[in-house]
């Protein structure tokens, strides 16, 4: 959106009008070809209004005391709305911009009239959208994402705010309200009763939420100020700590034999967990299983996997004869970096790391010191749907700020939850959210326990293997699925306590 002109300059423009007759004059066919824009531009936001009053599934009617995770449906339904409403207020503001190129074949009554009631329709409506997002703030996260190809730069919803919740476009509105008072504008219609109504919203929220809204809002300016400055800080540590191992810089426990031996035990669409012990990032990671991937294959690999007719008939509905060349039409980009070979090994791997959500080879995300690996109870076209997800989050940063109510950066985690998310179409996997630092959260442990946990018919996942570390035999060994099932209880000390394993092992 183009930042309008500043408070104080439309005021000067105000008074500059105000020693001008503002009687009613001749019907003017510009005058009236500009309000019609106007009143259309005010219907539609009016329309975008009464949608969010119609999803309180997403936009919530009543403040939400706990934090929520939208639907990729709900997610993609929330940010269209944005646009779309975003997209009406430049409408206005570009009717406007012809009212001032016009101005001289339109009398100063006609001028000013039109320009309270594209301001008025601004700014009622503007408060009115803010006031039913801050509701929920993962929705203030989430329309600051940057969305290209909606037209929504980085925290666009921020400056929305910015321009909209300050002293002086409350002043604005009093000292225009003021003129029309004391001069009697005349305002044409089809924006009279519109101009009016949305004068007394303005007032109404003037009285309730908005002075509220822009004291909370300058709040934030300076603490986004603040934390854009400590953010990059906070990266550079997390990146650092992520390199420094406290001991046993050699070899991971699990060997590239063991690697090998493995993959052809693997699928598309498998979940791998990780632990890499004596990292200084476990610290800050709950539980025992610190890190989460998906097994994507080679593109060979998934040809011969997804040769099934429910996929096909997925990929039809997208004018499209397998899930490869589906892959290939959504995200082309992603689809070439799958075939990149990583340090001379195929790329069978998809994770989120330092450097970004990213493809790696096997023989380097299962260079850990612990892995499991874990089979989603769902068909191949549900499998095929979290792939197609997945690729669509490729390229992505790593995210942090570990916040799950933003698709713009992710964790390890998230990118599993969010590619097997139910929605329209996929049952998905239910997975569990936890509350961490106020965030809701999906942990790697958290799948090792609700593998546990769960009852059978709702976990959906299906133990396929579990090579398990031993600092005292400096290797990894097979182990058996209740081994694995009971891994999530484990301290992070366990490698040091853990006895050599037994006849669990298989």
């Amino acid at each position: 959106m183009s930042p309008a002109p500043p408070w104080h300059s439309t005021l000067i423009l105000v008074f500059a009008t105000a020693g001008s007759a503002l009687a009613e004059p001749a019907p003017d066919p510009a005058t009236h070809a500009i309000a019609r824009e106007i009143a259309a531009w005010r219907g539609g936001l009016h329309a975008v209004l009464g949608t969010i009053e119609a999803q309180p599934q997403i936009f919530p009617r009543a403040r939400v005391s706990e934090p929520r995770l939208l639907s990729p449906e709900g997610r993609e339904l929330a940010r269209s709305l944005w646009a779309a409403f975003a997209d009406l207020l430049l409408a206005i503001e570009q009717s406007e911009r012809r009212l001032e190129a016009s101005r001289p074949g339109i009398g100063d009554a006609d001028a000013f009239a039109l320009r309270r009631a594209a301001f008025l329709a601004r700014y009622r409506f503007a408060l009115d959208f803010i006031e039913r997002v801050e509701r929920d703030p993962s929705l203030d996260i989430l329309f600051d994402e940057p969305h290209p190809a909606l037209g929504l730069p980085d925290r666009s919803y921020a400056r929305l705010k910015l321009h909209y919740l300050n002293v002086g476009r409350a002043s604005e509105f009093a000292a225009i309200e003021l003129l029309h008072r004391t001069r009697g504008a005349i305002t044409p219609e089809p924006l009279r009763t519109g101009a009016d109504e949305d004068a007394r919203r303005i007032l109404a929220l003037g009285r309730g939420t908005g002075p509220r809204l822009t004291a909370v809002n300058a709040a934030r300016v300076v603490g986004d100020m603040a934390f854009a400055a400590w953010l990059p800080a906070q990266e550079r540590v997390a990146r650092w700590a992520g390199d420094v191992r406290v001991r046993r810089n050699g070899d991971a426990l699990i060997s590239a034999d063991q690697i090998r031996e493995l993959q052809p035990q693997l699928e598309p669409g498998d979940i791998l967990l990780q632990r890499r012990e004596w990292y200084l990032t476990n610290a800050g990671i709950p539980g025992f299983w610190t890190h989460a991937a998906l097994y994507v294959g080679t593109p060979e690999e998934r040809e011969r996997f997804f040769d099934d007719p429910e996929v096909r008939a997925f990929a039809a509905t997208f004018g499209q004869a397998s899930l490869e060349s589906l892959l290939r039409a959504r995200h082309p980009h992603a689809h070439a970096a799958s075939g990149v070979p990583d340090a001379g090994h195929p790329a069978r791997v998809l994770e989120a790391i330092a450097t970004g959500v990213s493809f790696t080879a096997l023989e380097h995300s299962a260079g850990a010191d612990s892995l499991a690996v874990v089979r989603p109870r769902l068909s191949k076209r549900e499998r095929a749907i979290a792939l197609v997800r997945a690729f669509g989050y490729a390229g992505r940063p790593y995210d942090y700020e570990f916040d799950f109510g933003t698709d713009a950066a992710l964790v390890c985690s998230e990118l599993v939850y969010k590619s097997y998310q139910p929605g329209t179409g996929t049952r998905g996997l239910e997975l569990p959210l936890a509350t961490v630092g106020g965030r809701l959260m999906l942990t790697p442990n958290e799948i090792a326990r609700r593998f546990e946990q769960a009852a059978p018919d709702t976990h959906r996942l299906d133990f396929v293997l579990m090579l398990d570390g031993s600092e005292r035999t400096d290797r990894a060994h097979p182990v058996a699925e209740e081994v694995f099932a009971a891994s999530w209880r484990r301290p992070k000390w366990h490698i040091v306590v853990a006895a050599p394993p037994d006849s669990a092992s298989r």
